[in-house]
């Protein structure tokens, strides 16, 4: 009897692909709640040290600058070792790097406090560049593309989650216990996710010994690249993939959407909580909680705009029109921050920067996109290559803001820098990116769709 009632169960597909999912949702929180702790933290942090707001804005410069120059190596090292050691070992090592932070000002000295200010969040910067593109690299191996936009969708949330959890508890931490404290908090929290990650994630679900046949056939059948590989050391297949990523219509059009995609990114992440404090007068206990309102309807949005890009193509629709339709919707919406600048009422403002919030994650589908095309011999590396390129925006953005700031003695100038960066992103997928499909350069194979040598796989059920 019992073998009559396990039989079924057995042939069961199981979901294992989710419990991935969620490990990858984490990682991206914390990466953008360690960039958020500038917005809370920043202006204190500056004092410390004796600088002022435009200080401010070389500061989070100095962790994108890191942040950019760790992409194209930490693209090669997910292709090279795989995602789940990089991405272990880089959240271990990057939340020691915040965790000290909060010791910066341990020395009497003031130059001894701003080399470790910066010393420090250019590790951080450094060492958080392959999480994004190990994201894409997760998404291409264990999901099939009918369910990618939903997963791209909800580890786009992530960030908003980010805002919505982690700026409140900030925002309190700070007020309760001085700025360092907020640091101490995210990076501690990071070093014990770090040790879940390491039991929980596996490079593809061909090793997993927790996901049986039948999920991995759904995800095979579905064009899950089940059959990703690390590259061999000394391994040269892959030399001039750059180039060729590089002149292709497609991957270029993807990589300048998000060049712009990325301005609005770092506006949220940090300098609207000090908007609301420099233009709207709030306190920053209020600003951290009031910013958390808008990051809730961003990550309602990136959910839903992965729900309507899913369901498009399920419906018969292209993975173009699938995919750029959410993308054009949500720029427009984003667009409307601007409208702030001629609203008196700090709710109102609060309201339009939501509706612009709810936008930004709607169209944020540029990793699931870049799980669509990139060329299954160099996903960590197409990653890397989107994530450097949209992030040399955030070189430059915190910088342009803090002048814009400086010079107007307000923030009108910056809103409209950020809607225009927003609707640039919209015509680059519209105009540039041409047809969305997977990119293959390995022209001495006979299928386009053929994959890797078959493994076996690794469970027993």
């Amino acid at each position: 009897m019992d073998t009559l009632h396990s039989a079924p169960r057995k042939n069961k597909p199981t979901h294992y692909r989710y419990m991935i999912l969620l490990m990858v949702f984490l990682s991206i929180a914390l990466n953008h709640g360690d960039r958020a702790t500038f917005s809370i933290a920043g202006t204190d942090m500056v004092k410390a040290a004796g600088l002022d707001i435009v200080a401010l804005g070389y500061l989070i410069s100095t962790f994108t600058w890191a942040y950019v120059l760790g992409q194209y190596p930490g693209g090669w090292l997910l292709d090279r070792f795989g995602s789940k050691k990089v991405l272990v070992a880089g959240v271990f090592a990057w939340s020691f790097f915040v965790f000290l932070v909060g010791f910066s000002t341990a020395f009497d000295s003031v130059w001894v406090t701003r080399v470790m200010m910066f010393g420090f969040i250019f590790m951080m910067g450094l060492i958080e560049a392959p999480t994004l593109p190990a994201n894409s690299r997760f998404l291409a191996a264990w999901f099939p593309a009918r369910e990618r936009g939903k997963a791209s969708g909800f580890t786009t949330a992530a960030q908003y989650f980010a805002l919505v959890v982690f700026l409140p508890l900030m925002g309190w931490f700070s007020y309760t216990f001085g700025w360092e404290s907020v640091f101490w908090f995210m990076g501690g929290i990071g070093i014990l996710i770090s040790l879940l990650m390491s039991r929980v994630l596996a490079d593809t679900p061909k090793v997993h010994p927790l996901v049986n046949n039948a999920e991995l056939e759904y995800i095979q059948s579905g064009g899950g690249l089940t059959n990703l590989k690390t590259a061999k050391k000394g391994d040269v297949s892959g030399r001039g993939y750059t180039k060729k990523l590089l002149t292709s219509r497609l991957a270029l059009g993807v990589y300048m959407g998000q060049f712009f995609f990325t301005v609005l990114s770092y506006f949220f992440l940090t300098w609207f909580p000090v908007y609301l404090v420099h233009d709207r007068g709030m306190t920053i206990l209020k600003a951290g909680f009031v910013a958390s309102l808008p990051a809730l309807c961003g990550c309602a949005g990136a959910l839903l705009g992965g729900v309507l890009s899913d369901y498009m193509l399920q419906r018969g629709y292209s993975l173009s029109a699938a995919r750029k339709t959410p993308i054009v919707i949500g720029m427009l919406l984003a667009v409307s921050m601007v409208i702030c600048n001629y609203v008196d009422s700090a709710w109102i403002v609060v309201a339009i920067m939501s509706l612009a919030f709810f936008g930004k994650g709607f169209g944020a589908m540029g990793w699931c996109v870049v799980s669509d095309f990139s060329p299954k011999e160099a996903v960590g590396l197409s990653g890397g290559l989107f994530n450097m390129i949209g992030n040399i925006s955030g070189i430059f953005t915190p910088i342009i803001i803090a002048y814009i700031i400086k010079d107007t003695g307000s923030f009108n100038g910056a809103l409209i820098f950020v809607g225009v960066c927003a609707f640039l992103n919209l015509c680059c997928y519209l105009f540039v990116a041409g047809k969305i499909q997977r990119l293959n350069f390995e022209t001495s194979q006979q299928d386009p769709n053929d994959r890797f040598p078959e493994e076996p796989h690794v469970s027993h059920r």
